[in-house]
């Protein structure tokens, strides 16, 4: 253990008394201060708290081995002080502290929230690995209502693995606080009415910074049902019907089917009290509770299917032949909207830490509804798609699929990446990859890319989009929520009414998918048209090659005996294509 007490300066001596000569649990940590540096804050004030960040350092044994700690202010941007790699002496980051100087701008606390989570806690920053347990704490200092939104980017903080202290100061709203800080609030909220109040702190935190950390609230215990704290640590434990297994944090299901006594027919299933008997596909458990029956209610029932039925457990489904789509009767079958469009679409999609796994399901059921209304065929639409986050990665290429049904598939089979958004590199991918003939794009057929996006881009959108339009790609950009729309206007073609699209939330989305299937269909070739722009491209290769070979062909006149062998064969081609185009 080490002795948290320092020697105060003149700026100091008022908050001695609260720092009391306590022995100090030297537990290591990976802190970051986040400071607000807005306008509102006084020079004076300012200073008050460098003077509290100091004393807090008093309780924390610093090293590389110990507890690191970094600093970051923001104001209308965030602007990284230190790292928690940057030093790993007390006197060095003391020196940091007072070497700060005021920002004066604005008050974007949930960009700094969003940076200290997605930057300043990664280990390419200083942050040590998830799996050594190391608490994570972030000390957030505001005075003032954000300029931007705190809950979201808050709440996935926390479930991150972040413990975050919300200190208030002044006329701050405290539904604002608790949306930032862990829970208990009580632990982890505090307001202050002044800065001069501010130092009243240090007492509160020295408990809590000298062994009060409690391990399950960090959220890096590994547990995958419950955790319960105990004395310096925690364990796992299990729900009901589950065992925990040898690694101490997994659970099993417990297998009452085991002794093999059920007695079930075709099926059985372990549940938490006892094992149940199943039926498979098209049959239904008899009363005995062990035997099944078969049913195929296709057979037995009017359904009213225009071309298939399809029998379910307990009920059935219509299905329709290739090259339709079942109209929102659930019965009828009919054309997509676009059937006789083609086109090689490109989905450019979003797949950030704020769109959430909730709405990625939500953004595949809007891909599977634009897919629905495309012919997709050899002959016809090719799509692919792309996701993007601080990465950028090909779910499919253009030439990968061939039916509306293995898209919808692949489509169900993607995995949420759920980090950054760089939506430039997603469009430089695009670009340079997506069209290509080695991804399956095809020449002389319109090229058409939609990007979907809820946020803003961290980097730039510009340069990419233009020039995927300037190469004739056709781009439609559809926002959700907080997408900007000057970054849409940036990537969509023009005429912006025709190619952007903006919804508020995820529940309005379907009125402008309507829109979009009817706009992407206006634009599209018909199959009439590609089929004689494939011909044209075909008849301007042969003429080219009988010019190219015109010589040969009249200077023997059709007549290619007695020629080498070499020359007999190429007198032979070169009359074939002279007969094939001759007028």
């Amino acid at each position: 253990n080490e002795f948290c007490h320092f020697i105060p300066n003149s700026s100091q001596t008022s908050s001695l008394s609260l720092i009391l000569e306590n022995p100090c649990k030297a537990i290591p940590l990976d802190f970051i201060f986040v400071i607000d540096s807005s306008r509102s804050i006084r020079p004076n004030d300012y200073e008050k708290v460098k003077t509290f960040i100091i004393n807090l350092l008093q309780f924390l044994k610093i090293g590389h081995n110990a507890t690191r700690v970094g600093l970051l202010q923001y104001g209308s941007v965030v602007q990284p002080e230190f790292s928690l790699s940057t030093y790993t002496t007390k006197s060095e980051v003391e020196q940091a502290v007072r070497n700060m100087e005021h920002l004066a701008t604005g008050t974007m606390t949930g960009l700094a929230i969003q940076y200290t989570m997605e930057t300043a806690f990664t280990e390419e920053h200083g942050a040590r690995p998830m799996n050594l347990h190391i608490p994570r704490i972030a000390m957030i200092v505001t005075d003032g209502r954000p300029q931007d939104t705190v809950e979201e980017i808050a709440a996935q903080a926390r479930q991150a693995g972040i413990q975050i202290f919300a200190i208030g100061v002044g006329r701050v709203d405290m539904n604002t606080l608790r949306a930032i800080g862990s829970e208990p609030h009580s632990e982890h909220v505090h307001l202050v009415a002044n800065f001069s109040q501010i130092e009243t702190l240090i007492s509160v935190f020295q408990s809590k910074l000298c062994g009060g950390i409690d391990h399950c609230d960090l959220g890096n215990h590994g547990c995958e049902h419950n955790c319960v704290t105990v004395p310096e640590s925690y364990i796992c434990t299990c729900k009901r019907g589950y065992v925990l297994n040898l690694d101490g944090k997994t659970c099993s299901k417990i297998d009452h089917c085991a002794d093999g006594t059920h007695g079930c027919e075709q099926e059985f299933m372990s549940t938490e009290d006892s094992c149940v008997c199943k039926c498979r596909k098209g049959y239904t458990l008899r009363p005995d509770g062990k035997t099944c029956q078969s049913l195929d209610l296709c057979q037995t029932v009017h359904h009213g299917c225009e071309h298939q039925c399809v029998s379910t457990n307990d009920s059935y489904i219509c299905r329709c032949f290739e090259g339709f789509m079942l109209a929102e009767d659930g019965k009828s079958c009919k054309k997509p909207e676009c059937s006789e469009g083609v086109m090689d679409l490109v989905f450019v999609i979003d797949g950030s830490k704020s769109l959430g796994p909730n709405n990625f399901e939500l953004v595949k059921q809007f891909v599977n509804s634009i897919v629905d209304s495309l012919d997709i065929s050899k002959m016809g639409t090719h799509v692919g798609l792309l996701q993007y986050s601080t990465k950028v990665r090909t779910e499919f290429t253009l030439g990968q699929y061939s039916t509306a049904q293995h898209i919808k598939s692949a489509v169900n089979r993607m995995q949420y990446m759920g980090r950054g958004s760089m939506t430039g590199s997603a469009l430089r991918h695009m670009f340079e990859s997506s069209f290509s003939t080695k991804e399956g794009g095809r020449f002389n057929i319109p090229r058409v890319s939609i990007v979907f996006t809820d946020g803003r881009s961290q980097d730039d959108v510009s340069e990419w989009a233009t020039k995927a339009k300037n190469s004739g790609i056709t781009i439609y950009a559809l926002g959700v929520g907080k997408a900007i729309e000057q970054e849409l206007r940036e990537i969509a073609s023009e005429p912006d009414e025709k190619h952007l699209y903006y919804a508020e939330d995820f529940e309005k989305m379907a009125e402008i998918t309507k829109k979009l299937k009817s706009r992407i269909c206006a634009g599209t070739l018909h199959k009439a048209e590609v089929q004689e722009s494939l011909q044209g491209s075909q008849k301007y290769k042969l003429k080219s090659l009988v010019q190219n070979n015109i010589l040969l062909c009249s200077l023997h006149s059709y007549q290619c005996s007695g020629l080498p062998l070499t020359n007999y064969f190429m007198c032979h081609s070169c009359v074939l294509l002279c007969v094939f185009l001759k007028p």
